[in-house]
């Protein structure tokens, strides 16, 4: 269900994150050993910064997922208050299309 405020109340897969972040991390490390025995600098130094920044994710990753279902909540969280206990001036009004019959 959309409610048109999903950008605030997104929820991250962190397990996805997780795993996506280590395959990340072996590619590059992997990248940055082949291009500094290769004698590629440029590439090294680039799979060097992106290593940095992988690690930087997943030790992020891996944080938020040790502190608990603030960050990780299961299925009986709703990422937002049911449409029904919203004040009526916050709900999204539906714009009606513009009637085309002349």
């Amino acid at each position: 269900m959309r409610t048109g405020s999903e950008p605030r109340t997104a929820r991250s897969a962190l397990r996805a994150r997780f795993w996506l972040s280590l395959w990340g991390l072996v590619w590059a490390v992997v990248g940055t050993v082949a291009f500094t025995l290769a004698g590629r600098s440029g590439w090294a130094i680039a799979c060097g910064v992106l290593l940095v920044v992988v690690t930087i994710d997943l030790v992020v990753v891996l944080r938020h997922i040790r502190q608990g279902p603030h960050y990780q909540p299961g299925p009986d969280i709703p990422p937002y208050r049911p449409l029904d206990d919203r004040p009526t001036h916050d709900r999204p009004t539906r714009k009606q299309p513009p009637d085309d019959r002349a």
